[in-house]
């Protein structure tokens, strides 16, 4: 057992637990319009269900508008129904050839909700990064009693483990924070 390909995976791991985290943030309006609210809405359109963002051209006009414009005018309808049955909180309509999405103030209590929603993401976050420090752990431990490292390598390797969940909590925590205040901030 390579002891630092094994740190090297787990951190590349906890690194892509983060990054998903981010992008379902990414999902939460905050009351400001994102591309990234709309971009994986499911759309079927020629027999087949394709993300949003692959049929179109999203873009943000002004923080409070999202403008989808998608490459073939045919599917304007089907864009409008998909973004209605995705049930995002706001209402699309078609003008000319492209379909507009007006973004409506949130509310207090859709505030508190929202933020409610990040935290069950962030804790969900968490748990992957754990997960993946208890599979690197279990790994070192069966190559410890295969006699594959010595017992102070173990030990090495599970506070180089720790040390890494600690720095990727703190990072999944920051950024929840953040997210926090982007919500509260009216």
């Amino acid at each position: 057992m390579d002891i630092q390909n094994e740190i090297k995976k787990a951190s590349d791991a906890m690194s892509a637990a983060v990054e998903h985290l981010n992008r379902d943030f990414d999902t939460i309006h905050t009351g400001k319009a994102s591309p990234s609210m709309v971009e994986n809405v499911m759309v079927e359109a020629y027999g087949t269900a394709s993300r949003l963002r692959d049929i179109a051209a999203i873009t943000t006009p002004d923080s409070s508008t999202i403008r989808v414009q998608p490459w073939d005018k045919g599917i304007l309808k089907d864009v409008e129904k998909a973004i209605l049955a995705a049930n995002i909180g706001f209402t699309p309509a078609v003008m000319g050839d492209c379909v507009r999405c007006p973004i409506p103030p949130l509310s207090g209590e859709r505030r508190v909700e929202l933020v409610k929603i990040c935290h069950e993401m962030a804790e969900s976050g968490r748990v992957r990064l754990r997960t993946i420090r208890r599979d690197a752990l279990d790994a070192a431990k069966k190559a410890q009693k295969a006699s594959a490292i010595t017992e102070d390598d173990l030990k090495k390797f599970e506070k180089e483990i720790q040390n890494l969940t600690d720095k990727f909590t703190a990072q999944m925590n920051k950024n929840l924070e953040a997210k926090e205040k982007d919500l509260k901030t009216v």
